[in-house]
């Protein structure tokens, strides 16, 4: 069932999932994370999102003195459409920075879950594992498994189509027909038989 030998765990465990979980389908979907998705993560710094969110902030604030002064500056009568657009605007836009923060607090928590979990060790020097760090390491492994997933599937294909054209071939011995050779008897040897005397 399995290969004779394993070269790495990883080996094994893409074999053994190929056996008892996907058993070589043709659609067969990849298990982990994409190895490019978990590349792209490992480049993210909790500290940009931060300084994203400040930035927002700052914008905001900025936004909002602007909108004052153009009231402060504005007839009544001009002041209407504009007053109540903007004032939804920066209503929408502080839920939606909050929200934003909010996730990035609750991820931030998770990750920090997550690295204890699995007991994810910071670079030296730094106090508290990176996501550098730990998703470097999910990029590795999901690289080498994809890697090993796609031959075993590609071997367990290749078995089942042997499996497949061996059926074929012996459904095909069992059905084959015997062609008796013909005997001289009937109306259609009788007339050859008088054609060549």
């Amino acid at each position: 069932m399995f290969s004779s030998l394993f070269s790495s765990i990883i080996q094994y465990f893409s074999c053994f999932f190929m056996h008892r979980m996907d058993a070589g389908k043709e659609t067969s979907v990849f298990p982990l994370p994409e190895p490019h998705d978990l590349f792209q993560a490992s480049q993210m710094k909790f500290e940009d999102f931060q300084k994203d969110l400040m930035r927002l902030r700052k914008d905001l604030r900025a936004c909002t003195s602007e909108v004052e002064k153009v009231c402060k500056v504005s007839d009544e009568e001009h002041l209407q459409p504009f007053k109540e657009k903007m004032e939804e605007f920066l209503s929408q836009g502080n839920r939606a920075k909050l929200l934003q923060m909010n996730n990035v607090s609750l991820c931030y928590l998770r990750f920090l879950e997550l690295t204890t979990f699995y007991s994810v060790k910071p670079k030296a020097g730094e106090k508290e594992a990176s996501p550098n760090v730990l998703f470097s390491i999910w990029h590795e492994f999901s690289s080498d498994f994809k890697e090993l997933w796609k031959k075993e599937n590609k071997t367990i294909l290749k078995e089942r189509l042997k499996a497949a054209e061996e059926s074929f071939r012996q459904a095909k011995e069992k059905t084959s027909y015997s062609v008796k050779p013909k005997h001289a008897s009937g109306i259609v040897s009788f007339l050859q038989l008088i054609q060549f005397n």
